[in-house]
């Protein structure tokens, strides 16, 4: 069955959160603390290696129950049983959404073929028996791919590059001819084995990229059967593949009911499995199921997703934020927000209910961030005194990777410090306190520029330590947020019509660029533009 139609708006939750809003949109946290001594126990939960607190968020007991009635008002526990089940929810391509069934305890005979072939693989790629056209051993690993075929493995192998092994796994995305040229400047084509990852084995970026490594191998004497031994590839094409020259027993499945932007817990993560090993990819398996046995199971005032979700929802349809920041406090975690801003925006991106309406309210968020500390020194001066309310989710481990206990506790004080600075801010009275030993004119000129509002919230989720399957318990947790946000807003959160239409154009515009003929039907600003181009 389908998922309801329910619009949010017409709930009557929806409509006592928004009476509810007129009588805490000014109210301080601080206050709130100070009349509710029980706030952080009912603001937090505790769930396996992690730790949440939401008390330092803009919200009360009446706030935390009417978005909870919101919840069984859309019947978000029904889209959440048809998604485990694999139902077809996403209804406009016809699909299932079922990349759950990837890391669940019980998987199928196909997803367990696909990961044994993707243990053997890489196995043999680690130890050294995997042999190239010369007969040496794979020293390098080059990933094809673009967007979900790409991102998400780049994402992982950058947070768990503790974990790697000696394989170097590279990336080659941009249909930008400088970047796999910049690519290939560091492998040894003899040593190097390929991974094309593409569901229909036709998306231009990668096939471009993909037909340039292959002819850069032709060049360097590489015969066509040299090829099976430098080339695998993951997609739902086989014949596509096999007429590039793969092998068949060298291609590994993609399926229609795992869409690419959560695609890495297939074969798509084939490049994971081997910077990393097939022990350390099937426990990031192993976390992420553990989170949709959370979110399927807990109740919904302890369930993180959800609250994560209802959070996002109050702040963007009440207090009209529009975006979010995500800080995750470890270097380890730089691709994360890229990958998250994929997640997100690609599917909550959407601006037609399911009943084919155009919505009257917001959806989706605009995801930003940097890893702290580096992001104090950029942006958080616009949190803290600028203009635009940004609530903020922290993310923090109790221990570092490496155990250099000094450098992480320094890291750790400035996470918590940044969280209570954002709830407190910095009052007049103290401000004039610190600087009474300065003169009048002075205290004058500079006691304005120095005040912070505080009142800025936050959400504080602490991980005991970074690790494959912390990781996975992370992502799904960010999955799953999205999808609760989708249900409630009424949208279908998993397809990406959006996508669609500039890879068109750009396929006819590419005709133009190589004919040098520019058609007259084009807007005035694009054939100028083309014109510009191409007089240079």
């Amino acid at each position: 069955m389908a998922l309801k139609k329910i619009n949010p708006i017409e709930t009557v939750a929806w409509r006592k959160l928004q009476e509810h809003y007129q009588d805490i949109k000014e109210k301080k946290m601080v206050d709130m603390f100070q009349e509710d001594g029980e706030r952080v126990n009912k603001f937090h939960v505790e769930w396996d290696k992690f730790y949440l607190d939401y008390s330092k968020n803009r919200l009360d007991d009446t706030t935390k129950k009417l978005l909870l009635e919101l919840c069984e008002e859309v019947d978000l526990k029904d889209a959440i049983q048809k998604q485990f089940r694999g139902e077809v929810i996403n209804a406009t391509e016809n699909r299932a959404v079922a990349h759950t069934r990837l890391r669940a305890q019980q998987k199928t005979k196909e997803v367990e073929a696909a990961l044994e072939k993707m243990k053997v693989f890489s196995e043999k790629l680690i130890g050294g028996d995997w042999k190239g056209a010369t007969g040496k051993s794979i020293q390098h690993v080059v990933n094809i791919g673009v967007g979900g075929s790409d991102l998400g493995s780049q994402m992982v192998l950058d947070a768990l590059a503790a974990y790697q092994n000696q394989l170097q796994v590279h990336f080659v995305s941009n249909i930008d001819g400088d970047h796999v040229n910049e690519v290939l400047k560091k492998i040894d084509a003899e040593r190097t084995v390929f991974i094309v990852v593409s569901k229909s084995f036709s998306t231009q970026e990668t096939l471009s990229n993909a037909t340039t490594i292959k002819n850069w191998l032709i060049d360097k004497g590489f015969t066509e059967k040299d090829i099976n031994q430098h080339f695998v590839a993951v997609s739902a094409c086989n014949e596509k593949a096999k007429n590039f020259g793969i092998l068949e027993e060298n291609i590994f499945p993609m399926w229609d009911w795992v869409g690419g932007r959560f695609s890495l817990w297939s074969a798509v993560g084939l490049a994971i499995c081997c910077g990393i090993g097939y022990q350390n990819f099937t426990e990031m398996l192993d976390g992420a199921r553990k989170m949709d046995e959370h979110f399927e199971k807990n109740s919904f005032d302890q369930n993180i997703p959800v609250l994560l979700a209802l959070i996002s929802i109050w702040y963007n349809n009440f207090f009209l934020t529009e975006t979010e920041a995500v800080i995750p406090y470890s270097q380890y975690l730089q691709k994360f927000i890229p990958y998250l801003q994929q997640g997100v925006m690609e599917s909550n991106g959407k601006n037609i209910d399911r009943s084919g309406k155009k919505v009257s309210y917001q959806t989706g968020n605009v995801i930003w961030g940097e890893p702290g500390t580096n992001a104090q020194h950029a942006f958080f001066q616009l949190i803290h005194q600028g203009t635009k309310l940004v609530p903020c989710d922290f993310i923090g481990f109790n221990n570092s990777v490496h155990g250099n206990k000094g450098h992480h506790h320094k890291l750790m004080a400035n996470f918590f410090a940044q969280t209570q600075a954002f709830l407190s801010g910095k009052s007049q009275a103290t401000i004039e306190e610190e600087i009474k030993e300065l003169s009048l004119e002075e205290q004058e000129r500079i006691k304005a520029y120095k005040c912070f509002e505080g009142n800025k919230p936050t959400n504080t989720l602490l991980i005991e330590r970074l690790t494959p399957e912390t990781l996975g318990s992370l992502l799904a947790m960010y999955e799953h947020k999205l999808f609760v946000q989708g249900i409630i807003w009424n949208i279908y959160s998993y397809d990406q019509w959006g996508v669609e239409l500039g890879k068109q154009l750009a396929s006819k515009i590419y005709q133009q660029l190589e004919t040098r003929e520019i058609n007259t039907d084009l807007d005035a600003s694009t054939r100028r533009l083309l014109q510009q181009f191409l007089t240079k």
